[in-house]
């Protein structure tokens, strides 16, 4: 059964792959401008980004400027569009693998 299911997991993300891809490199692109904006180092930008993405919060960095601030809220809405993608694929997945499983 688990074989089944990550087999079906790989068929699924092969499918969005070109979503989540884009997803990614928006949330890591606004990350990076907004460590330009705030003088951060490029690992600092990415915590931020992955951080603020996947737990919407700012975490141990938090933007001073306005233009900061908003690129951050893209790349809220990004991470709760990823959340929500990987977590349909994920049912998908299992779906799948239970109705091979049945048959």
């Amino acid at each position: 059964m688990r074989r089944m299911f990550f087999f079906a997991l790989v068929r699924q993300i092969r499918v969005v792959w070109p979503i989540i891809s884009g997803i990614l490199l928006t949330m890591v692109g606004c990350g990076l401008i907004i460590g330009r904006i705030e003088n951060w180092r490029i690992d600092e930008s990415l915590y931020f980004t992955f951080v603020t993405g996947l737990t919407i919060g700012y975490g141990d960095f938090a933007p001073q400027h306005l233009s900061a601030r908003l690129l951050a809220l893209v790349i809220g809405f990004a991470g709760i569009v990823l959340t929500g993608l990987v977590a349909a694929v994920s049912v998908q997945a299992l779906r799948a693998a239970d109705h091979n499983h049945a048959e």
